[in-house]
């Protein structure tokens, strides 16, 4: 009646993920995560278009959505150089 209720099509917000550093992270780069004592991680395709991390230390997995530094809303990793591999 007032349009309250009507379905408007909802625009999906490109995320742009971005380490300590302000660096953009991209799936397939080397980071070292800052929680859950990952250590260093390799950047996948996750769940619904989103990112995970996969330990290369240990055999676990964790989502963007958990590394998230509350301040600044980038990702609590740091990118490591392809050069310093």
């Amino acid at each position: 009646m007032f349009g309250w209720f009507s379905k408007k099509g909802k625009k999906k917000k490109e995320r742009t993920f971005l380490d300590l550093n302000q660096n953009p992270i991209q799936i397939g780069d080397k980071v070292r995560s800052f929680r859950y004592d990952l250590g260093i991680c390799e950047v996948i395709e996750g769940e619904n278009g989103g990112i995970s991390y996969k330990s290369t230390e240990k055999d676990s997995v964790v989502s963007w959505i958990k590394m998230i530094d509350a301040s600044t809303e980038n990702q609590k990793v740091e990118l490591i150089n392809k050069e310093n591999n």
